[in-house]
């Protein structure tokens, strides 16, 4: 899951940093006085049990952040009926900018408000992003849902975003180092199950609830939007609760804004002075030290590494859109039970905690003892790699999907389905559309339907359509339909007295709905209302009154099964009585006797089992662990005590630019196949990890990070820079 790349590394290293936060001012321990803390003998302090209030916060809020974010880009493309390519670029901007306002929030925190004021602030504006996007989703009550989805949506980003380094090291800040490190290491343990049962619940929970319906609407996004509003509700209510025990520290002043202002002050005085220095950070010499500059060298060398590292956010990120997508063209049933699409992300987070501890404790010992994927650059490239696997077999997935997609209807275009209840077989003819395309002569069999999907239409135009029926069993008859471009139409022919009459048109909004269940319209041959029912094991399940047959009724959602059509209490016998997961069905019905009803299938039913994509899951996951979880370790590592927050801004960047990548590839549309973007993908992954290989070989080490008290008392210490030295052997392995 996501967040395997930045809580808990970030929150123990921004305790390591500033270890001394019960000082009553902010000067800096010398190193005399440190020597004396250690002999002082360690004193057995009590469980800092407010940060119980921190950590049942963070539970609230990742189940927050991860239900919301589980059925988004369904809620875009279903609910607000965007483009499938418009509903991923947003989700992706989205994601973007919850992964840039990290940055924002640490600042605000580290220079002006503090940890706590900034936490409580932002997860208001949090909050009330969660009920905008809510309100959003009532679509029935003429709402503007697309603007207020933007705006919640902004302010989501902005409240996760802030609150996302302040929380944990807030936490940790609540302990005393050295004589809690037990405990502390403790904490972050708790702390990093609270996220991931929070993002567990939510994952699962919030596309049942999508599945409900209500409010006048087939699918209940407002209730799957309005749980995790509620959840963050309780999460501010419970870190409030908790406040006046909390140890509140002071801001200090943000690393990163020094780190900006010495690089720019370099940059700056390298264009004016013509004087040659040995390294382009030696121009900022008159007003930084030296301690300062070298840390950020240090720094970046690391970040050279990160370079490639978007690509990698890139594919990972897509679980939540394209991957989602795909599965809603899948078929996720288990006998009875449906397994909705979105529902397949909760398998990333399951993994991800099985997989931990059989890496750390099975898999690196054994890699280890036969001399392999040792060091951790070696295991960042090997995880890179599989990334573009996972990719390559979610490519082979959509290449069997792609022949059974609706198409849409494109730009200077318009589609028409036609559909008979006339009593015998007919031949159609015609032109239609702006270029008068003529229309391949058709035998219309009763009861079944005829489709073009490719008139050129700008704006509107006619078809003409001419009709003769087999044997004159029908009047000839001609017909002008309207054609509006970018809109698929349907008109139904039935015989009205001894005139060929037709209803419509009938705008067909069709495409794979995220509800796992069948959607049905129907026909009649006659003008006179019926009432009907589908029956299951000799029950009725679904029943409408009072059904005029001119028209198309009602939509109905019914779960996949074998049903029988009743229409007015008498069962009528059909040729195709199974609906499955995905499909479009027209039931065209004659009621003269004997009665008969065809099935004409306008959207192929979902085939393929979800199920094939657990394959791209464990792969993207196993990847997940050797690049987020191994990348995290070496670079924090590498970097030194004072630059960490620096890295770990740096690193959620990556995951910012990440997603910029997936909506600037998505923008152009360079292919026509979603199967060929896949491909594109993992071809950029394997060429971005050959990169990050040259840059591995290319990397030079750093000695391991002193403390703070070594750092401060360097210069006395004649013997440190030896054990540096020794001690980067085994730290700062080589690729």
């Amino acid at each position: 899951m996501a967040d395997n790349h930045g809580y808990d590394e970030d929150s123990t290293t921004t305790v390591i940093r500033r270890p001394s936060v019960n000082r009553a001012d902010d000067t800096p321990r010398k190193k005399s006085n440190a020597r004396t803390d250690a002999e002082v003998p360690e004193k057995k302090l009590k469980y800092p049990k407010v940060v119980f209030f921190i950590i049942s916060n963070e539970f609230c809020e990742r189940f927050t952040y991860y239900g919301m974010r589980t059925v988004l880009s369904l809620f875009l493309k279903n609910a607000l009926r965007m483009e499938e390519s418009d509903a991923t670029i947003t989700y992706h901007v989205w994601t973007m900018l919850c992964y840039f306002f990290p940055v924002v929030g640490a600042i605000i925190a580290d220079s002006w408000l503090g940890k706590f004021k900034t936490i409580a602030i932002l997860s208001m504006v949090y909050a009330l992003g969660n009920i905008v996007v809510s309100l959003a989703a009532v679509t029935t009550w003429g709402l503007p849902s697309m603007e207020l989805t933007y705006l919640g949506l902004m302010l989501i980003a902005i409240g996760t975003g802030g609150i996302k380094p302040c929380v944990a090291s807030f936490g940790g800040e609540q302990f005393t180092v050295p004589q809690q490190a037990k405990q502390l290491a403790g904490f972050f343990s708790v702390f990093y199950f609270s996220i991931n049962a929070g993002s567990l619940i939510s994952t699962w929970l919030t596309p049942e609830l999508r599945t409900v319906t209500c409010l006048g609407m087939d699918t209940c996004y407002p209730l799957a939007f309005g749980v995790p509003a509620v959840l963050m509700i309780v999460a501010i209510v419970i870190f409030i609760a908790g406040s006046s025990g909390y140890k509140i520290t002071k801001p200090k002043g943000n690393v990163m804004v020094e780190v900006s202002k010495c690089m720019g002050s370099a940059l700056v005085n390298k264009i004016k002075s013509k004087e040659k220095k040995e390294h382009w950070l030696d121009y900022a010499d008159a007003k930084y030290g030296e301690t300062l500059r070298r840390d950020i060298r240090a720094v970046l060398r690391v970040l050279i590494l990160f370079v490639p590292m978007p690509i990698f956010w890139a594919l990972y990120d897509q679980q939540g859109s394209k991957w989602t997508f795909q599965a809603n063209n899948m078929n996720g049933r288990i006998g009875s039970w449906v397994f909705k699409p979105d529902q397949m992300q909760v398998v990333n987070p399951i993994l991800i905690m099985i997989l931990l501890p059989l890496f750390e404790y099975a898999v690196y010992p054994l890699l280890s003892k036969m001399r392999l994927l040792r060091k951790p650059l070696q295991r960042i490239a090997t995880g890179g790699m599989l990334a573009a696997v996972a990719f390559i077999i979610s490519a082979l997935i959509q290449i069997q999907l792609d022949p059974n997609l609706p198409r849409d209807p494109e730009p200077n275009f318009a589609q028409v389905r036609v559909f008979s209840s006339l009593p015998c077989e007919v031949t159609l003819s015609g032109t239609g559309g702006s270029d008068a395309q003529a229309i391949t002569t058709f035998q219309l069999p009763s009861l079944s339907h005829w489709e073009q999907l490719d008139f050129k239409t700008e704006g509107s135009s006619d078809l003409n359509l001419h009709i003769k029926g087999e044997g004159n069993c029908v009047p000839e008859t001609s017909l002008k339909l309207t054609l509006t471009e970018k809109t698929a139409v349907a008109y139904h022919l039935y015989l009205d007295g001894d005139k060929v009459a037709h209803a419509g048109p009938y705008k067909d909004d069709f495409f794979k709905d995220a509800v796992a269940k069948t959607r049905i319209m129907y026909h009649f041959a006659d003008s006179s209302e019926h009432v009907v029912g589908f029956k299951l094991d000799g029950k009725v399940v679904d029943k409408k009154a009072s059904v005029t047959g001119t028209g198309v009724a009602e939509i109905l959602d019914l779960e996949p099964a074998d049903y029988t059509v009743i229409v007015d209490g008498v069962d009528i016998s059909t040729a195709r009585p199974y609906f499955d997961v995905g499909g479009f069905y027209y039931v065209l019905v004659d009621k003269s006797l004997p009665a008969v009803a065809s099935v004409s299938v306008v959207i192929e039913p979902n085939t393929l089992s979800l199920f094939w994509q657990m394959p791209q899951y464990i792969v993207i996951s196993v990847a997940e662990i050797m690049v987020s979880v191994t990348g995290n370790e070496f670079s924090f590592t590498q970097a030194p005590n004072s630059m960490k927050a620096v890295v770990f801004s740096a690193w959620l960047i990556t995951d910012s630019f990440g997603n910029l990548i997936i909506i600037l590839i998505e923008s152009v549309k360079i292919f026509p196949r979603q199967s060929d973007e896949i491909f594109l993908f993992a071809g950029l992954m394997v060429f971005i990890m050959i990169v990050f290989i040259w840059l591995a070989v290319q990397y030079k080490p750093a000695p391991p990070p002193a403390s703070e008290e070594e750092e401060e008392g360097e210069e006395e210490d004649a013997g440190e820079e030896k054990k540096k030295k020794k001690g980067a052997e085994g730290n700062g392995e080589k690729f």
